[in-house]
């Protein structure tokens, strides 16, 4: 059987960070992933992951991961029930995370947060409004070395709309 999972998104808030009764950390954090495609309205959704990660992981992914840090995680999908104080029975899915990548600059992360690049409170889709501001600076143009280019998933990658005409024969599959 194979169950893994590779995600890449932003935290919608800081991991919370807590220990068991025998000393072991565990941070929950919730990861919103853009979806591949818009909607009907042009606009980009995304999913939002509920995750757990245990121990030195947990401990490092609280000290330098923030609200809005992107962030790149690899784990496995497991699902759990319990009983709520209503008496009512409690489903959770959730992504147990192995591992995890920081996928931006210290300074990148510190000049949103400090923008408020985030996006506001009002809006329905706060990642995708950082997401689409991310994706309208050009490639090569950072403010500083540390910085990474973000790149614009929507363009074309061969900077031509004009299509290519291929007969089957010459295609190798």
């Amino acid at each position: 059987m194979i169950n893994n999972v590779v995600l890449v998104g932003r935290l919608t808030r800081d991991p919370e960070l807590r220990f068991t009764s025998n000393g072991s950390a565990v941070a929950t954090f919730n990861l919103a992933v853009n979806r591949n495609f818009t909607n009907q309205s042009g606009e980009r959704e995304a999913d939002f992951v509920n995750c757990v990660i245990w121990r030195k992981p947990a401990e490092t992914l609280a000290n330098y991961a923030k609200k809005g840090t992107l962030l790149g995680v690899v784990g496995r999908i497991q699902t759990r029930n319990y009983e709520n104080q209503q008496g009512q029975k409690v489903y959770v899915t959730e992504v147990v995370c192995d591992n995890f990548q920081l996928l931006e600059s210290r300074s990148v992360s510190e000049q949103r947060q400090q923008t408020g690049g985030f996006g506001n409170q009002d809006s329905g889709n706060n990642f995708n409004n950082f997401s689409q501001n991310q994706n309208n600076q050009s490639f090569g143009q950072s403010s500083s070395k540390n910085e990474m280019p973000s790149f614009d998933r929507d363009a074309d990658p061969f900077g031509s709309s004009s299509q290519i005409d291929i007969s089957d024969d010459d295609l190798p599959f």
